[in-house]
């Protein structure tokens, strides 16, 4: 007799667990362990690298990514409200800004305000490394949530605006006062999304140079594999960076079920 649809579906699966088992076995029973845990997994390299991996490299990396963030958060609420105007040059310099730093590598814009301006413009950015990756990466950051406040600012419905109107509110206290405050909490979740993805791009600013002192995890990891020419240090960094990632991750899945709930 022919199996059922469901029947093939399990027997499907089954196959492929089988599969990937056979595999995983196969790799435990023929990888040099050892050769694997040396280069890897070396406690030694792992210790030599306490505590400055956290309370230098993992701390800069925070620093860099919350003043990115902070600015870019900032300037993308002024050019969402900006593509909402009704004042047209308002709206062609706000999206020529956000398609300019959407489009340009944020490598390219970190070697703008590092080089660029000094030597073409002798424009130094206050705050040293921190005011450059401050600007430049929040510029880049910005271009993103932008779109993102705009998409939910527009997502409000607009009887909020006309009730506010209604009980004698202007147009801008309105917006700020009762919109803009609803558009946040719809787009909670892929602002935390963005707060992500500057945390990876804050890796970019190792190759602007930094001192010791203002090494971030990437500089801390790449200047540890130089000297021990081990793969170990590298572990350590991505840890790092996924102490942060995951649970901002976890918290984006949450708002986003408890948002799937309140529909």
């Amino acid at each position: 007799m022919a199996m059922s649809p469901r029947k093939r579906a399990q027997v499907s699966r089954g196959v492929q667990y089988g599969i990937m088992l056979l595999i995983v076995v196969v790799l435990l029973v023929v990888a040099d362990w050892e050769l694997i845990l040396s280069q890897f997994l070396d406690t030694e390299i792992l210790l030599d690298l306490m505590p400055e991996i956290f309370t230098t490299a993992l701390k800069n990396t925070l620093l860099y990514t919350a003043a990115a963030f902070t600015f870019g958060l900032i300037v993308g609420l002024l050019l969402a409200l900006m593509r909402l105007s009704s004042v047209g040059p308002y709206r062609w310099l706000a999206t020529g800004v956000i398609e300019f730093f959407r489009g340009v590598p944020a490598l390219v814009v970190f070697i703008a305000f590092q080089f660029g301006l000094p030597i073409a413009f002798g424009v130094v950015m206050p705050g040293g490394i921190l005011g450059t990756v401050t600007v430049a990466l929040g510029l880049v950051g910005a271009a993103y949530m932008a779109e993102t406040i705009r998409a939910g600012i527009q997502a409000v419905p607009k009887g909020q605006m006309e009730a506010a109107r209604s009980l004698g509110m202007s147009h801008s206290r309105a917006m700020i006062s009762i919109v803009v405050p609803q558009a946040f909490r719809i787009v909670l979740p892929p602002l935390t999304n963005e707060l992500i993805l500057l945390t990876k791009d804050s890796s970019l600013v190792y190759l602007l140079g930094l001192s010791a002192a203002s090494a971030e995890l990437t500089k801390f990891g790449r200047d540890a594999l130089n000297e021990t020419v081990n793969m170990t240090p590298l572990i350590g960094v991505a840890f790092c960076y996924l102490l942060i990632t995951v649970p901002l991750s976890i918290a984006v899945r949450r708002m986003e079920a408890r948002a799937e709930k309140a529909r």
